[in-house]
């Protein structure tokens, strides 16, 4: 580092304009690197006074979580060595420089300690390791799981490479079908474009958790910069690449998700526009609907796989924006629904028409309990489901998913359970069901047909029937072990053939619900801090929940406060839950609302929950129920007024 940058640090850092935090990354980046991008772009951003965006780069190192790692590639200002030969409105030649960004520094760091783990964990009957690694189509995704590849392999590991953009889900299934040791996905999910993430996954298909996630972390705090000496080339590992033989061996998984073959050929004439947001669920998810059936258009102009998501404002299916195009040629279609999938196709968003022919953006939370409640019903119809192994079955959801699903599963007397949020929890239920079958009888378990999976599940530990989080993931099998986007529009398509077949529309059947259960209505408020300043906000807000707690909202005073971080708090098959940093307050009236830092964005989470009477019997008659949906409507803005305005305050009492 030259003299004249080393005065600029020092002097920012005893004005407090970079933080001592950002100084001592920046001092221990370029120590570590010989890297010229580094130097160039910290001194182009020094000579324009750019602390902010310093104190943003540096002021953390990306840490490895359970789930990996996810953040900016792109900055907020793009300094010339990053910008390098592009166009100033093209991405950045270069990925952003700092040690809380998603670059190639924290890619190497993140994937030696993943292999330096590996290497360890493996028996001397399989010394060599391997990978299989996906991407989506985000910024700079192919340079990341180029460079991914070859630091596995040169350090020691098999790599099994998608050439070409694929989803999350197929990821996940890639792993079980090749008995790899572990996964890999670049992505990012739905954020912003400017995002890029990194995801591990286990050898059972499931994000990592508990102690080898740590085992994991600790091995990636170890590393303290980029370089490595690769290891002899008879030592490193070989590079296949995957494609489209991959594909269909998961397409005909999909097949398997559909309960009523019949059903669906005698409503083939039901129209489905379904889009991928520029992403990858055009890889598989039109195939597997027309080839069960279906009829199925794409957006031609949300088609192409586009890191930049450029026809919308956020790739979010769970956004009416980002459906907009579809729904317009839903419109001039005549089409029944819409089905968006954001661009690495786990999550699913869902625009139908109502009785009246208005299309209506369905929440995750109603996406979700329409197709629980079709899955009971058909399973319990076909007698797969029975009162003699009803027991053994099982509905999985997160603590802040709708309790109307709670409401459905003790109907059809399935017992439920909840996890914390993350589909990473739902995975290792999922391994542990798997590993309550007697090993003599799972020994060829991700090769059996489902049907064979279930009866050895019914019979020795617990069939999954579905699980989901109301946050537009979803899952109906456990031949992968994360959310499914391309199984969800199976699975929902389903559900829309089955309404049809019945002469009413998807919005009547969640009424069908609502009469049996009452109304229930979730949302949400999510509080945007970025950066430095942001991070500290986020975990101030978080606490203050707890040494603060509030005494009522609303006018209604606060019955309970469950707090996940100090609490013991045990599940419903008495498995004590991790520490999260998450806390529930449920008010005397029985409305409810969460407060959560999100894992993966600068948010902080507000879940809100409006829910019937416990006593309550449904409702009648059917008349009544207009009556019924204003008024929990009223309460639920009540209640999310309030809330907000509560974290305001606190907010202003923080400043």
């Amino acid at each position: 580092m030259n003299s004249d940058l080393s005065a600029k640090l020092e002097a920012a850092r005893s004005t407090g304009e970079l933080l001592q935090s950002s100084y001592d990354n920046l001092i221990q980046l370029l120590s570590q690197s010989d890297n010229p991008l580094y130097e160039a772009s910290i001194q182009w951003l020094a000579n324009q006074g750019e602390w902010k965006e310093l104190n943003d780069r540096f002021f953390k190192r990306l840490a490895f979580g359970t789930g990996g790692l996810r953040g900016r590639s792109i900055g907020s200002v793009v300094t010339p060595a990053e910008r390098g030969n592009a166009a100033p409105d093209a991405r950045p030649e270069h990925p952003a420089v700092g040690t809380a960004n998603l670059n190639f520094y924290n890619l190497a760091r993140a994937t030696l300690g993943l292999v330096r783990h590996l290497k360890k964990s493996c028996s001397s009957a399989s010394p060599r390791p391997s990978i299989a690694i996906a991407r989506d189509t985000r910024h700079f995704g192919i340079e990341f799981a180029n460079f991914v590849a070859k630091v596995a392999a040169e350090n020691g590991c098999d790599v099994y490479r998608f050439s070409e953009p694929r989803s999350t889900p197929e990821l996940s299934f890639a792993v079980r079908h090749l008995n790899a040791t572990a996964g890999i996905v670049l992505t990012a999910s739905h954020n912003p474009p400017h995002d890029s993430g990194y995801k591990a996954y286990g050898s059972d298909g499931a994000q990592i958790l508990g102690p080898e996630a740590s085992a994991i972390i600790a091995e990636v705090e170890a590393i303290s910069g980029e370089r490595y000496d690769p290891l002899p080339t008879a030592a490193q590992g070989q590079i296949h690449e995957l494609g489209s033989e991959l594909d269909e061996i998961y397409l005909h998984r999909l097949d398997s998700l559909l309960l009523n073959p019949e059903l669906v050929r005698a409503q083939s004439d039901l129209k489905i526009v379904y889009t991928n947001i520029h992403g990858t669920g055009g890889r598989i998810t039109p195939t597997a609907l027309r080839r069960l059936g279906f009829s199925c258009e794409t957006v031609s102009a949300q088609d192409v796989e586009d890191g930049a998501f450029s026809t919308v404002k956020s790739p979010n299916p769970e956004n009416a924006e980002a459906l907009q195009m579809a729904v317009e040629q839903a419109e001039a279609s005549g089409a029944d629904i819409v089905i968006g999938t954001d661009p690495d196709a786990d999550r699913m968003g869902v625009v139908a028409r109502d009785r009246h022919g208005k299309m209506t953006l369905l929440t995750g939370n109603q996406i979700g309990s329409l197709m629980l409640y079709y899955r009971l019903h058909a399973l319990t119809e076909q007698g797969i489901i029975n009162d003699s192994n009803r027991e053994h079955a099982v509905l999985i959801k997160t603590f802040v998913t709708t309790d109307l699903q709670a409401a459905i599963a003790r109907h059809f007397r399935v017992p439920l359970i909840n996890t914390l949020t993350g589909f990473k929890y739902i995975g290792a239920k999922l391994r542990k069901y798997e590993m309550q079958i007697p090993a003599e009888l799972r020994a060829n378990y991700r090769q059996l047909p489902d049907s064979e999976t279930r009866r050895l599940r019914l019979e020795h530990s617990r069939f999954f029937i579905f699980g989901g989080e109301e946050s537009y993931g979803y899952l109906g099998a456990d031949f992968l072990r994360d959310k499914d986007a391309n199984g969800a529009a199976v699975m929902f398509a389903e559900v829309a053939a089955w309404a049809r077949s019945r002469g009413i529309t998807c919005a009547e059947l969640l009424e069908e619900l609502y009469l049996r259960h009452g109304v229930y209505l979730e949302g949400q408020h999510a509080e945007t801090l970025a950066g430095a300043e942001g991070a500290a906000q986020i975990q101030k807000l978080a606490l203050s929940y707890i040494e603060q707690p509030p005494h009522e909202i609303d006018g209604i005073k606060v019955a309970s406060i469950r707090d996940f971080e100090n609490h013991e708090i045990h599940d419903e098959e008495g498995e004590l839950i991790p520490k999260e940093k998450m806390v529930i307050i449920e008010l005397e009236d029985g409305r409810t609302f969460a407060v959560r830092p999100s894992g993966t964005e600068p948010k902080i989470k507000f879940y809100l929950f409006q829910r019937p009477p416990a006593d309550c019997q449904g409702i009648t008659p059917p008349e009544a129920l207009p009556a019924a949906k204003a008024t929990a409507e009223k309460a639920f803005a009540s209640l999310r007024e309030a809330v907000v305005a509560d974290m305001h305050a606190r907010l202003g009492q923080m400043a």
